[in-house]
């Protein structure tokens, strides 16, 4: 038996010196010095020998038994220690390398066409405000010289919001006009803003059209105003947003709220007005609409029309980048595809 101990010693440091796992160490553990290991084993056919070859081969068994135990604590010890090694070295961090690229947002090209169009108004002396979106129908229409019954409502296709025992209609606003009113309600002339926001139109979507979309209004009233500073106003706008060389053309229209009324149309950067599928080959772009305020605007907030005259005007926003960039949908605007976005 003292041969088999001395076998079973040499194998099992030499399979514990070969070790590189905690894994692979707890199944030698068991192999050798577990319930049913090697050494248990022989530990347990002690009971077959004489009391003076018990106590010789009890002896050496206790000693292989320590010599094993010790050696597995030091192997414990050593794979741990470089398991924690080989951790740290893993997550180093080697603080002069570069740093991993950061993807960087960038603005929506509604939102830098709403900066553009403004930082251009504000160089020219009109403040920026903003209104709220639900808005009531007296702010919407009726102020703007839109009663009940006026056929124009037709234009707006109107989202209604429910005000059960209000008494008044409220609404998702239709047109960033409204503030006009509430503008000038507040604010004796010379009075001089641009309105940015967010409009809703009750309508199928489709290439041209979106159920909500943003507008830019502009108002000026003062003493003295004329058609003369609309268009100069505007021919200035168009120069700086779309080039110092562009020709503007101004032609009738009808909005309820001015008189007169007046489309403002752009020669087309693209053909130079020679014609081409951006301008229908036309040679001409419409940008917005605008006119005189009309009178009777002026009256509802306490504005003398004989003393005070003032121009308002107003664009879709998102049909600025349409035109710039020849996107031809403007579902595109709002799908959230980034790889639409990132073109801009």
């Amino acid at each position: 038996m003292l041969k088999e101990l001395e076998e079973l010693k040499t194998k099992a440091v030499s399979e514990l010196d070969g070790i590189d796992n905690l894994g692979d160490l707890e199944k030698w553990r068991v192999r050798y010095l577990g319930r049913k290991g090697s050494l248990t084993t022989v530990l347990r056919g002690l009971g077959t020998l004489s009391v003076e070859e018990r106590r010789t081969v009890g002896a050496v068994a206790n000693e292989l038994k320590a010599t094993l135990e010790s050696g597995l604590q030091q192997k414990q010890e050593a794979l741990k220690t470089q398991n924690l090694v080989d951790t740290i070295e893993q997550t180093r961090i080697d603080v002069t390398l570069p740093g991993y690229p950061v993807s960087i947002g960038r603005l929506h090209p509604t939102t830098r066409t709403l900066r553009e169009v403004c930082s251009v108004f504000s160089s020219m002396g009109f403040q920026v405000v903003e209104g709220p979106e639900v808005e009531w129908d007296y702010y919407n229409f009726e102020a703007l010289n839109i009663p009940q019954d006026h056929p124009a409502r037709d234009m707006w296709a109107t989202f209604w919001v429910d005000t059960e025992g209000a008494g008044r209609s409220r609404l998702l606003r239709t047109h960033t006009s409204p503030m006009q009113i509430r503008l000038m309600e507040k604010t004796r002339p010379p009075v001089r803003a641009v309105v940015p926001g967010k409009v809703y139109r009750y309508e199928a979507t489709d290439a041209t059209h979106e159920f909500m979309f943003y507008q830019v209004e502009g108002l000026a009233v003062d003493k003295g105003i004329t058609m003369g500073d609309l268009k100069g106003t505007l021919f200035e706008f168009a120069r700086r947003l779309f080039g110092a060389e562009r020709k503007a053309r101004f032609r009738c229209d009808y909005f309820p709220f001015v008189e007169p009324g007046v489309e403002m149309a752009i020669d087309c950067f693209v053909c130079q007005g020679a014609g081409c599928r951006l301008c229908s080959n036309t040679g001409w772009i419409e940008i917005l609409g605008a006119g005189m305020v009309h009178p009777d605007v002026l009256r509802r907030v306490d504005y003398d029309p004989d003393v005070y005259t003032g121009f308002a005007f107003g664009m879709g926003v998102e049909r600025i980048p349409l035109l710039k960039y020849g996107i031809d949908d403007i579902r595109l605007f709002y799908s959230n595809d980034l790889r639409f976005l990132k073109q801009f």
